[in-house]
């Protein structure tokens, strides 16, 4: 069943209750502190501007092991061509932004609202959201952005200007910060290509959740 949140208790039903699409509940409000109380259980938020505020904790996860990342042979000789240089948080609202502006396939406007911009720009200043930004003639050229918790990046979106900008930001995301696990929430054969598979939620959250603490750095 969907769980209708009151905004003035700072709670969620557990993640074990969502819908089979993944569909949790609605209502709330989207505070650094009701964020990260989500993000520590396994639940995010995605909506759209003409919906209400809608939490997810779909299962199965899909999700990417860092030490288990495809890694394509032409890929990876762009990779040693060093076509592209590597930031972290060195940008994170034009990240953000980027993301939002996008033009994606079979997908009109976008879930990343003025609101969730806002949202996790407050994350960012706070040091709970991070980006990793990818750049090619000192201009940015791609990029991701999420959520960092307990050694788990939640990732919530990334954008590309380039081709292979994306990639390489996840490859980077994976190779250079100490992870235990990249969590891509829903499956696309994108991720799939690079190493995605899917998580049951018992398992996701054991990781999630063993020996937590709130991540501040990367």
């Amino acid at each position: 069943m969907v769980f209708e949140l009151n905004s003035k208790k700072l709670e969620f039903p557990h993640p074990s209750y969502a819908e089979e699409d993944g569909l949790l509940a609605v209502g709330g409000d989207l505070s650094a502190d009701r964020l990260l109380l989500a993000y520590c259980n396994g639940i995010f938020p995605w909506f759209s501007d003409d919906s209400p505020i809608l939490w997810y904790a779909p299962d199965p996860r899909f999700v990417i092991y860092p030490s288990k990342i495809k890694i394509s042979k032409s890929m990876a000789g762009i990779l040693r061509k060093k076509i592209f240089s590597f930031s972290i948080d060195r940008n994170f609202k034009e990240v953000i932004q980027h993301c939002a502006a996008i033009n994606r396939k079979d997908q009109a406007g976008t879930w990343i609202t003025q609101d969730m911009i806002n949202a996790y720009s407050k994350l960012a200043t706070l040091g709970y959201a991070h980006s990793v930004e990818v750049w090619q003639d000192n201009l940015l050229v791609g990029g991701l952005y999420g959520v960092l918790i307990n050694g788990v990046f939640c990732g919530e979106s990334m954008f590309s200007k380039v081709p292979n900008a994306s990639k390489a930001a996840l490859i980077f995301l994976a190779q250079e910060i100490d992870l235990r696990l990249i969590d891509c929430q829903f499956h696309t054969a994108h991720l799939e290509s690079m190493g995605g598979e899917y998580l049951s939620l018992t398992d996701y959250l054991a990781i999630l959740t063993k020996d937590q603490r709130h991540e501040q750095s990367v």
